[in-house]
This record gives structure tokens, sequence and C-alpha cells, in this order.
């Protein structure tokens, strides 16, 4: 089973792409050695309060896919340096 999600953030703090970059690549980065999940930024790559990412899980269950990209998911939004303004979900 494959999920997929889509997630829009918005960077308030972010003054220039040079610090929404740093956000991004520090967050894209745990997230993927925290879980297991395929993670990239998607959109927005020249806003600079903007970013949009793309995240999959894949996994034999479609609960356990889930699991997994709901908690990477809820590690992303817990983030304080920005704010989640979209999740779609989709299962293939």
């Amino acid at each position: 089973m494959i999920v997929y999600a889509e997630c829009e953030f918005l960077i308030p703090t972010a003054h220039s792409l040079k610090e929404k970059r740093a956000v991004l690549q520090r967050m894209l980065t745990r997230t993927k050695q925290k879980y297991n999940v395929s993670i990239s930024e998607l959109d927005h790559q020249d806003t600079w309060q903007r970013t949009s990412i793309g995240i999959v899980a894949i996994a034999s269950q479609k609960d356990a896919a889930e699991r997994e990209l709901m908690n990477a998911i809820r590690f992303l939004e817990s983030n304080p340096e920005w704010e989640c303004i979209n999740i779609s979900k989709e299962y293939l």
C-alpha cells in the first residue's frame, strides 16, 4: 500500500530564500532520519515564506503505511518555525 500526502507550510519568520531553505532542509533531513518515508519540496521553491512538501510511505499493510506517514506529518507540524496551512492525502 502506498500513502501519499502533500502539506503546505507558511514560514512567517523567513525573510529570505536562504532562511526558508535552512528551516526546510533541517526538517526534511530530520524527517528522513526519523521516519521510513520519502520527502521532498514540491512547489514554491522561489517563494520565501511558503513551501509545499510531498511525503510518501510504502508498506505491505495500509495501517502501517498510514501510521508512518501520520507520525511524520505530526513531527513536521510540531516545528514552531512554521505553520501548516493545508494537508491532502491519497491512497494508491
